[in-house]
């Protein structure tokens, strides 16, 4: 398994953009693609929303990869 901590500067960062800055997936909308074929969780959770807000603390997982999400 993978694990790719991220630093959020800001409130939040929308699903489809957190799987493109960590280099998941190319683009937001290949993220978009990804999230609407229920290939992603969050918090254990299969996430539908493309532009779901992703806060600290919360841990994002897409097959074989986890991605922390840091202050």
């Amino acid at each position: 398994m993978q694990q790719i901590d991220f630093q959020l500067r800001g409130e939040f960062v929308e699903l489809n953009q957190l799987l493109k800055l960590t280099g998941v997936c190319d683009s937001g909308g290949a993220g978009k693609a990804l999230v609407a074929e229920g290939r992603v969780s969050v918090d254990g959770q299969v996430e539908s929303r493309k532009t779901a807000k992703i806060r600290t603390g919360q841990m994002v997982s897409l097959g074989d990869v986890q991605i922390r999400v840091l202050a």
